[in-house]
């Protein structure tokens, strides 16, 4: 096998690169090391019209593609992954077999990239990554920083990586799927919000993933960003192998100690980045700069503004970058009121952790839940949240796994199930919560699943839900 060129080289010249996946992340690596000499082989297991479209394009730049096939390893000196693949592919398997080296998304990007080039913020964990990384964005941006959310937000770094304007500083959503095959990135700062159980099927088992998810801090330069509250993501700073001279900045919703961000009364407060931070507390912005300022989304504030001010962005653009951020879609959105009863729309919520960050900003919940589990289990979720229920609206094709866990923890509460498969079932679903709620109630689509048996994606099923809503007699946008 070759030598691989180094960090910044622009030529690639001669070098056999297999991309494995065709996707926005493969079809992004493609492109860059067409366009930098490299000879490359695309290989995905699908075979749609998706798929065909890429391959069109990709063949005229030329690359050869081979479609239908994703485990067949073609002679090369490098292979990358997209972060679809799991490290258990077969295509994966052979390559490490071989001695054959492997890189994710986030290794290329950074091997291509000027090695003088923006640094990165990343931004990782269970729950809330997208959302504090807007944040953070938006932040930086009212600091006046030229600056974007990229990566597993659905931005190719690489392609932002080679953007002609460059930029000032990148906030990038990195998932766990992204991180096992990095091996010489090393972010300003990094942060994990929190971690559990998610992806296990992916990676085999929770230590796999939540070791995955550590790598996030590998090599950071500036700032290891952990909460304060989640015991796991204080370990993994504790055993990270970063840069001498990094820092260990905590994030809590409590009153802030030393080297942390908290709450001080209704202010987002810094104890972290300011000289006399032993016996003094740094106002950013009001807690009322949060929206929603539930407990999860000030979580999410409190994340992002330790990356942003390790960054040196001032307090005034933290509270700044607050007012001005826009959230995603689907993330505890209201979607409108009828009869007194309030509809949210948290369809993002595709995880039991999600779910419960989701209930908890609530007091009287009709809640609809089920989709793919994911290998998760619902006891603990729903004992800790069995009070809250005034009822239950299940749907998808994991839900008996959560009426059997209603059954042993919530038996009381009354269950409807919609056995529907079809996306019409939405309006099933909707009707039937409707008919549950009464005045003050919320109806929250929270599922705690993914959506893939019976939707494209989690966006569809916001949109389906919200589609329903505003069918209900009396209903009243509050947009």
């Amino acid at each position: 096998m070759r030598t691989l060129p180094e960090a910044g080289s622009r030529d690639w010249s001669g070098l056999r690169v297999v991309v494995a996946g065709i996707g926005i992340a493969g079809f992004a690596c493609a492109d860059a090391l067409l366009e930098r000499g490299a000879r490359v082989i695309v290989v995905d297991a699908k075979d749609g019209p998706d798929q065909r479209n890429r391959a069109q394009i990709l063949e005229v730049l030329g690359a050869t593609v081979r479609l239908g096939d994703g485990e067949s390893l073609p002679d090369a000196d490098l292979l990358v992954v997209s972060p679809g693949l799991p490290p258990s592919a077969p295509i994966t398997v052979a390559a490490l077999a071989q001695g054959m080296p492997v890189w994710g998304e986030l290794e290329l990007a950074w091997r291509i990239r000027d090695p003088q080039g923006a640094p990165w913020l990343f931004v990782t964990g269970t729950n809330g990554k997208t959302t504090t990384t807007l944040m953070l964005a938006s932040m930086l941006r009212a600091a006046g920083l030229r600056t974007d959310a990229v990566g597993n937000i659905g931005v190719s770094l690489v392609s932002t990586v080679l953007d002609p304007e460059p930029h000032d500083v990148l906030a990038v959503e990195v998932g766990a799927p992204q991180l096992p095959f990095i091996h010489t990135v090393s972010p300003f700062s990094a942060a994990c919000l929190n971690v559990a159980e998610d992806h296990v099927d992916f990676f085999g088992s929770f230590q796999e993933y939540r070791d995955a998810k550590a790598r996030v801090f590998e090599r950071t330069q500036i700032a290891c960003v952990y909460n304060s509250q989640d015991p796991e993501t204080i370990r993994m700073v504790e055993q990270a192998d970063v840069i001498e001279g990094c820092r260990a900045i905590g994030f809590t919703l409590g009153l802030p100690g030393l080297s942390e961000l908290g709450v001080v009364d209704d202010f987002l407060a810094d104890r972290a980045f300011l000289d006399n931070r032993q016996t003094h507390a740094l106002e950013l912005c009001a807690v009322a700069d949060v929206a929603p300022p539930v407990p999860h989304q000030i979580a999410n504030a409190l994340a992002a503004a330790a990356l942003a001010r390790s960054y040196g962005v001032p307090p005034a653009a933290i509270g700044l970058g607050l007012r001005q951020f826009e959230p995603a879609a689907h993330r505890i959105a209201d979607v409108g009121t009828v009869n007194g009863v309030l509809y949210v729309d948290d369809s993002k919520a595709t995880n039991a952790h999600a779910a419960d960050m989701s209930l908890r900003a609530y007091d009287s919940v009709v809640w609809i839940a089920g989709g793919l589990a994911k290998g998760q289990t619902f006891d603990e979720l729903i004992e800790r949240h069995a009070g809250r229920f005034r009822a239950v609206v299940l749907l998808g094709a994991d839900r008996h796994l959560i009426w059997d866990a209603l059954r042993r923890h919530a038996p009381d509460v009354p269950v409807v199930e919609v056995t529907g498969t079809d996306t019409g079932a939405m309006r099933d679903v909707v009707e039937a919560a409707a008919g549950l709620a009464v005045t003050g109630d919320t109806v929250l689509l929270a599922p705690g699943c993914a959506s893939w048996d019976m939707f494209t994606d989690y966006a569809q099923r916001g949109r389906a839900f919200a589609a329903a809503v505003s069918d209900l007699p009396e209903s009243e946008s509050n947009n």
